[in-house]
């Protein structure tokens, strides 16, 4: 199985926990917060991986203008994602974003020129609605939220800047390393993200308090699931940034993108939950579209 796949399904596996702990953290703190104290964490767990691998600040001056535009770029993403998770359903916001997938491949064409085989356009068209099919109807312990709500059009503003994130990653991470890359875009999704929640802190400006701070009760508990979106979602990063510099950037942005289907797998096997027929369907158009993928030209 080529090394890109099995990189981009890991990332997948970390962030489709994510989605979960991140929806639970939002609604006890607010998304923003939650956001911010997340990021913190990524910079800490990024800073110590190269103060252990280099002894040094990953930080190469030509490549910093590039990654704190990108950075900059993940943040509305981020800012969105978060938003959209909190306000739900995540049933429905996760696999909206999870399309993303499908987006990075017809860029990286695009723009990057990457070459696609015909079998694995169809690939890729099963695995995207398989993704979608299978996220789409999961209910998990989470409830009462419409079918139909803002957070569905936060996710689709998400799901078009991390598909733009990841193709404009791709050339300066194999130019100056994952690393540097990732480090300098995390300090700026944690600046960004401060700097919003200092600024809406202050201003309070209309519908900050329904989109960003309408929370539950915090809780010890609820520290601790903020740390643990912290460091899910920089597990994600490390191993799709590592991806990036030795695959494909669609192949690897393909199977991040199947971070739902992790969702539905977890609430199978640990919350009792059964699927539905079309997630089953959803489930045999992505084992199809992988297998369209990896078949050998």
């Amino acid at each position: 199985m080529p090394d890109g796949l099995l990189l981009g399904l890991a990332a997948a596996c970390f962030w489709g926990l994510t989605d979960i702990a991140a929806a639970l953290a939002g609604r006890r703190f607010g998304s923003l917060p939650t956001l911010a104290f997340a990021q913190l964490v990524s910079v800490l767990v990024l800073l110590g991986v190269a103060l252990i691998t280099e002894g040094r600040l990953p930080i190469v001056p030509a490549a910093v203008p590039i990654a704190i535009a990108l950075g900059l770029l993940g943040s509305v993403g981020y800012v969105a994602f978060f938003a959209a998770l909190r306000i739900g359903p995540v049933s429905v916001v996760s696999p909206t974003v999870a399309a993303y997938g499908g987006l990075v491949v017809v860029l990286a064409v695009v723009i990057l020129g990457e070459t696609i085989r015909p079998a694995q356009w169809l690939g890729t068209g099963f695995a995207t609605v398989g993704i979608v099919l299978a996220g789409f109807h999961f209910k998990e312990s989470i409830r009462g939220t419409r079918p139909v709500s803002r957070g569905v059009l936060l996710a689709v503003v998400a799901l078009l800047c991390f598909a733009v994130l990841i193709v404009g990653s791709s050339g300066p991470i194999r130019q100056f390393g994952w690393l540097q890359v990732t480090f300098v875009q995390r300090v700026a999704n944690c600046a960004m993200a401060w700097l919003l929640l200092l600024v809406t802190r202050t201003i309070r400006p209309r519908g900050s308090e329904t989109l960003l701070y309408h929370a539950e009760a915090s809780t010890r508990s609820g520290f601790g699931i903020v740390l643990l979106v912290g460091l899910l979602d920089v597990g994600g990063l490390i191993v799709f940034a590592i991806g990036l510099q030795v695959s494909l950037a669609w192949l690897v942005g393909l199977a991040s993108s199947f971070a739902p289907v992790v969702a539905v797998l977890v609430a199978v096997g640990f919350l009792g939950e059964r699927l539905r027929p079309i997630q089953w369907i959803g489930l045999l158009a992505i084992v199809a579209g992988l297998v369209l993928v990896i078949l050998p030209g």
